[in-house]
C-alpha cells in the first residue's frame, strides 16, 4: 500500500496526492467519491473493498496556492536529479547560475543541479564565461508540474485529470 491517489477538488481539478489510507478513508467517511480504483484490494474479515486510484473530494475546498517551496529537494526534483550541464546522477549540489557574489539570488530561475565537478570548474563565472551550457533552462515549477512527475511512478489513470493523453 506505497501508492499514492490522486485527489480532485469537487470541479475535477487536481489538488494533492495522498496515501492509500487516506484516500480509503475519505472515501469510507462519505467525504469523497472513488472516480477510479486500481487492481488492488482491502480485504478484512467479512468484506473485500476496491483501492482507490483517484478520488473526487464530495465538497469544493478552496486551497489557497503559495506555489512549490523553494528547497534544494525541489531543485533536484524539477531537474530530474540530474547535473543540467553535464548530465550525471552523481555527487549533486546546486549551483547558481549568476554567482550571488554577483548579485544573483536564490530562486527558482537563478538555480540548477549540477555535479561538483561542474560546479567547480563553473566556479564564480557564468555558464558563458566558464564554457558551459544548460541541458534545460530553470523554469519555476506550478503544483501540476509535480503531479504530472508522480505520474511516473503511480497509475496511469490520473493522465486524464493532469491534462494529459493516457
Amino acid at each position: 500500500m506505497k501508492d499514492k491517489v490522486l485527489i480532485l477538488n469537487q470541479d475535477f481539478s487536481a489538488i494533492a496526492v495522498c496515501s492509500v489510507h487516506k484516500a480509503f478513508l475519505l472515501v469510507y467517511l462519505d467525504k469523497a467519491e472513488m472516480v477510479t480504483k486500481s487492481e488492488e484490494e482491502l480485504r478484512t474479515i467479512t468484506k473485500v473493498y476496491p483501492v482507490p486510484s483517484v478520488i473526487r473530494l464530495q465538497r469544493y475546498v478552496h486551497v489557497p496556492y503559495y506555489g512549490i517551496a523553494l528547497s534544494r529537494h525541489n531543485i533536484m526534483r524539477r531537474d530530474n536529479y540530474t547535473c543540467q550541464y553535464c548530465g550525471t546522477v552523481k555527487n549533486l549540489t546546486l549551483d547558481h547560475l549568476l554567482p550571488r557574489s554577483r548579485g544573483g539570488g536564490s530562486n527558482w530561475l537563478n538555480l540548477v543541479t549540477a555535479c561538483s565537478r561542474c560546479n567547480t570548474r563553473k566556479g564564480d563565472r557564468t555558464p558563458e564565461e566558464a564554457g558551459l551550457k544548460l541541458i534545460r533552462k530553470p523554469v519555476k515549477p506550478s503544483l501540476q508540474f509535480f503531479l504530472k512527475m508522480h505520474l511516473n511512478t503511480s497509475n496511469q489513470d490520473w493522465g486524464v485529470y493532469l491534462g494529459m493523453e493516457k
